[in-house]
Formats: structure tokens, C-alpha cells, sequence
């Protein structure tokens, strides 16, 4: 053993160095899974200094709540069964609104992208809902859908049709003009070229206005359960608001952003599997 790592050496090669199995499959592990692992250590780093901050007296436990107390409200209307209705109502908001939202913004932003004097006619109006925020729109929409279930739906479905005609706009135009003079010069017939090579490209600009859209949705939920509810997450922030229950408000707050980062999680891997099929920018 000790002959062949010397001829090694003098061959050039530097001695092979042995790597405990262990350190191999804790390399393997961060590696791949390095965002999770600084992500959740991130937020575990936040709610100790949370913690500390407000047992200190450098904050008062009566606005920002503690970790602790958030912990106990927690388990207190999880156990009760107060919290699930509101979670229920705003998933239901959030699904329906959003899966209009892509049933129609889809396939319209298609459409507008094919046809330019279409898209003309109506990106002006696009861009200015784009611009108007969902909290000027709400009363309008509560007016004409009523006080009920339909207007959180319609808020809902106009924060992410929106954004998602923009994006699949967006993707309509990627395509490499290449790839289009080929098919053209093989003859293909507009549905052809449409099929292989302006769809492929939209695909990844439709699934980051998916995720985006997600978030935006998730703003509509809120924006309408504020305005005009009785139940939800964002009634039940509301409430406890009114009432100075800090942790309570925390707590529908963090489920919210549990539930966006969750969301946007999963399309952010459906987007990964899809980024090869992006443009080349040249």
C-alpha cells in the first residue's frame, strides 16, 4: 500500500485521499438541498431573535407578539377548531378564483399573442388593471357580485388573470425567430408552428406567471375577506386586530406566508423541469 501511494508520487499523482462514508452522504444531502437548509435555519435564527427581543424589552410583546405566545394561540384555536373554518373558506376563495384565473388567462394570452392587433386593442386595458390596486376594485366588484362568496371569487380571478396574460403575452413573443423561419420554410401551417415552437416557449414564461400569479391571488383572498366577510383568514386577522390580539394576528399572518411559500415552492419546481425550454438570449 505505502509502495503504490510513493509510485503515485513520483508519477505526478498525488496520494488518493479515503473520504469517510458518512461525509459522503452528508455531502449529498446539503448539496441538493442547500435553499431548504439555510431557509429553515434562517427562520429558526428569526424566531429566536424574535423571542429574545421581546423577553428583553426592546419590543412590546402587546404589537409584535413573541413566538411563544403565537405557539399558544396556536394550539389553543387549532385544538378549539376556531381556525379551521377560516383556513377552509380562504383555501376555497383562493382555488376557485385562481383556477378561473388560469382556465381564461391562458388561452386568452395566447390568443393576444398571435394576434397583434388584437393584442393592440387590448393591452392598454390590461396594463392599466395591472397598475389599479385590488383594494380600489373591491367595492366595485362587491357591488356587482353582492356581499357573498362570488365577489371574493371575482377579486380572486382578476389579481391572477392579469398577471397571467401578461406573462403568457410574454412567451407568445419568445419564440426564436429561427426556429420560426424554419418552420416556415418547411411549409408548416400557422396551427403547426404554433404547436412546435411558439407553445414550447411559452411554457416557461406561463409557469413563472403562475407562480407569481399564485401570490397575487393569495393578496385577493385578504383584500376581499377584509372589505366584506365573516369568515376567512383575512376576517380573522381583522378581527383580532380590532381587538389588540397580537398573536392571534401573527398567527393568521404566518399562515399565509406558510401557505405562499408553499405554493410557490411547488411551482417553482414544475418551472425547473421547464427552464430548458426557455429562449437563448443572445
Amino acid at each position: 500500500m505505502m509502495s503504490q501511494a510513493l509510485r503515485r508520487t513520483r508519477q505526478g499523482h498525488p496520494p488518493s485521499k479515503r473520504r469517510h462514508p458518512n461525509a459522503d452522504q452528508g455531502a449529498r444531502f446539503t448539496v441538493p438541498n442547500e435553499p431548504l437548509v439555510y431557509g429553515v435555519i434562517g427562520f429558526i435564527l428569526v424566531l429566536v431573535l424574535w423571542e429574545v427581543v421581546v423577553d428583553v424589552g426592546l419590543a412590546k410583546a402587546s404589537l409584535l407578539s413573541s413566538p411563544t405566545r403565537i405557539w399558544t394561540a396556536a394550539v389553543a384555536d387549532f385544538g378549539s377548531g376556531v381556525i379551521w373554518p377560516q383556513i377552509s373558506t380562504s383555501l376555497l376563495e383562493w382555488i376557485v378564483g385562481f383556477v378561473l384565473a388560469i382556465v381564461v388567462g391562458i388561452p386568452v394570452g395566447l390568443a393576444l399573442g398571435q394576434v397583434q392587433r388584437l393584442e393592440f386593442l387590448v393591452e392598454p386595458w390590461i396594463y392599466g388593471l395591472y397598475a389599479t390596486p385590488s383594494v380600489a376594485l373591491a367595492p366595485l366588484l362587491i357591488l356587482i357580485f353582492g356581499v357573498g362568496v362570488e365577489a371574493k371569487f371575482a377579486i380572486v380571478f382578476l389579481e391572477g388573470v392579469i398577471t397571467l396574460l401578461i406573462s403568457t403575452i410574454a412567451g407568445s413573443h419568445a419564440a426564436d425567430r429561427r426556429h420560426m423561419e424554419i418552420a416556415q420554410s418547411f411549409g408548416a401551417s400557422r396551427s403547426l408552428t404554433f404547436r412546435s415552437v411558439t407553445l414550447p416557449s411559452s411554457v416557461p414564461f406561463i409557469i413563472t406567471g403562475l407562480r407569481i400569479a399564485a401570490g397575487r391571488a393569495l393578496v385577493g383572498v385578504i383584500v376581499a375577506e377584509f372589505i366584506a366577510a365573516n369568515v376567512g383568514l383575512g376576517f380573522y386577522i381583522s378581527l383580532n386586530g380590532t381587538t389588540l390580539n397580537s398573536s392571534r394576528v401573527m398567527l393568521g399572518i404566518l399562515l399565509l406566508g406558510v401557505f405562499g411559500i408553499a405554493v410557490g415552492q411547488l411551482i417553482q419546481r414544475v418551472e425547473r423541469r421547464f427552464e430548458r425550454w426557455r429562449p437563448a438570449i443572445h
